[in-house]
């Protein structure tokens, strides 16, 4: 699988999401968060996991705006506070009720440890394309053909140290949120000892 193999679909919810995280995200979480789809959706299609494009898409764009200012909430998690930037996104894009819901589930659930695939397929593609672009997970189930491309289309601009430095933040002002239990279980030495930094 190629770069060019992987379709990007073009719908107004796509355009808009992709003005959003434009507008809002650092040049370094805006690649990150394109290479979560590229990446996410490379491996459905390699393992015939069917998926909505379209839904894994925005919630690609919009899984971390819970980290940036303008949206950062100083009670939820990150990715709750995210969940609730894509309801609110997908309301406006006219999706139907469901639809939000699944956005903002979406995103909640890429933080996750487990999931069934065939329940929540777009949640377990972001997590694999967001797990594998910040912390190196999985690594060998992407051709390495295929990371070279997204990495030399979408750099990484220094991810690696803003991204660490975003999760410690998170974990030191919500103490009992999944971000602090990750960065107690050594998440951030992980991020900057990624191997798609070397």
């Amino acid at each position: 699988m190629r770069l060019a193999d992987i379709m990007i679909p073009d719908t107004a919810a796509t355009r808009g999401a992709l003005e959003v995280a434009t507008a809002y995200f650092s040049a370094a979480v805006l690649n990150h968060s394109v290479r979560s789809y590229l990446l996410g959706a490379a491996y459905g299609a390699m393992n015939d996991i069917a998926f909505d494009a379209e839904l894994l898409y925005v919630t690609s764009m919009l899984h971390d705006i819970g980290m940036v200012k303008a949206f950062d909430s100083h009670t939820l998690p990150f990715e709750e506070a995210g969940g609730h930037v894509a309801w609110v996104f997908g309301a406006g894009a006219g999706w139907p009720i469901e639809r939000r819901v699944r956005a903002s589930e979406v995103i909640v659930r890429h933080m996750w440890n487990k999931m069934d695939v065939a329940q929540d397929p777009e949640g377990n593609l972001l997590d694999l394309g967001a797990g594998l672009d910040i912390a190196g997970r999985r690594l060998d189930e992407i051709p390495a053909q295929l990371l070279a491309e997204a990495t030399e289309r979408y750099p990484r601009l220094g991810l690696s140290e803003e991204f660490a430095a975003c999760f410690r933040d998170q974990a030191e002002r919500k103490p009992d949120s999944l971000g602090a239990a990750f960065v107690h279980a050594g998440v951030a030495e992980r991020i900057e000892a990624n191997p798609l930094d070397r």
